[in-house]
Order: structure tokens, then C-alpha cells, then sequence
């Protein structure tokens, strides 16, 4: 006896029913959430603020509770770039290089007085902000700042993953 197959849409149309609709949804704000809770941040360290980013990678603060605690140390194994530091203009066409090396989706976090506005190192050799150069997502002010402020960025930048639009997700798939 052959067994009737159901249909989960009308074979003699090609327009998507409201379950696709009602599943695209739901796969939406399932991409949205891991993508936020899967950051995957690369240091580009170059000056003092280095240690309070090595504190917020330790046991009191744990980057990892955020989904952010592996850093991985080639640009296209990382989709959050954190810049710590100061950036001279030596600096700035390898930061563009690394920037432009990581895969879509990509965002960035300017960590420090010195990368967000120069700092007091307002000089020939540094760069007046590193949104000269390359787009920032989120801002960290502070010399140096706390890791607090570091983990409030985080999750602030993670909020406005899982708010955006996932281009993953088409009719087709």
C-alpha cells in the first residue's frame, strides 16, 4: 500500500505560505543570538591598555559569560576587532589590512582614550581616532579604561547584534 506524503506547501504555486514567513522569523532571531553570543574578538594591542584588556579576559570579570572570550589571532577566524591603543600612522595601513582581511560579518571596538580620539599623545605620529580609518561599532572612553566599562561595551555591541538584520537568511533558504 503506498503512503500519501503530505504536502508542506501547494505543489501548483510557488509563493512561500505563512509557515515559511513564521519559520524565516524564528530563524532570524535564532541567527541574531548566536552571532551575539559567539564573538570571536582579535586584539590589535599596541600600547598600555593592554593590561586592562588581560584583566577583562580573567577570573573576576570572565568575558566568557558574554560569548566573547576566545581571541583569536588571525583576522579570518574573528569577527569583533579590538583595537587597544594608540595607532600611529606606521599602524594605520596594517590595521586597515587586518580589517579588511576578516569575514562579514565584522565589527569593531575602539578600546581606550588613545584609539577613540588620540588620546594625549596628540601629536604628528598618531592617528586622531582610528574612525579615520576604519568604521567603529563601539566605543570604550577611559585612560585606561575598566574593565567594567569593557563589558558594558560588549554587551551594548551584542544588543545591537541581535537587533540587526541577518542577511543569512533568504526565501531560498
Amino acid at each position: 500500500m503506498a503512503r500519501a506524503t503530505i504536502p508542506i506547501r501547494p505543489a501548483d504555486t510557488r509563493a512561500p505560505g505563512p509557515a515559511f514567513e513564521y519559520f524565516s522569523t524564528k530563524k532570524d532571531e535564532f541567527v541574531g543570538w548566536a552571532r551575539k553570543f559567539s564573538l570571536f574578538p582579535y586584539p590589535f594591542v599596541t600600547a598600555c591598555c593592554a593590561m586592562e584588556f588581560m584583566a577583562v579576559s580573567s577570573t573576576p570579570y570572565d568575558t566568557d559569560r558574554f560569548g566573547a572570550a576566545l581571541p583569536r589571532f588571525s583576522p579570518r577566524q574573528s569577527d569583533l576587532l579590538m583595537v587597544v591603543g594608540t595607532v600611529t600612522h606606521k599602524q594605520a595601513p596594517v590595521l586597515l589590512k587586518v580589517y579588511e582581511q576578516m569575514c562579514e560579518p565584522k565589527w569593531v571596538m575602539a578600546f581606550g582614550a588613545c584609539a577613540t580620539s588620540c588620546g594625549f599623545y596628540q601629536n604628528y605620529a598618531a592617528v586622531p581616532g582610528i574612525d579615520k580609518i576604519i568604521p567603529v561599532d563601539v566605543y570604550v572612553p577611559g585612560c585606561p579604561p575598566r574593565p567594567e566599562t569593557v563589558i558594558d561595551a560588549i554587551m551594548k555591541l551584542q544588543d545591537r547584534i541581535g537587533r540587526s538584520h541577518h542577511p543569512i537568511v533568504t526565501q531560498n533558504f
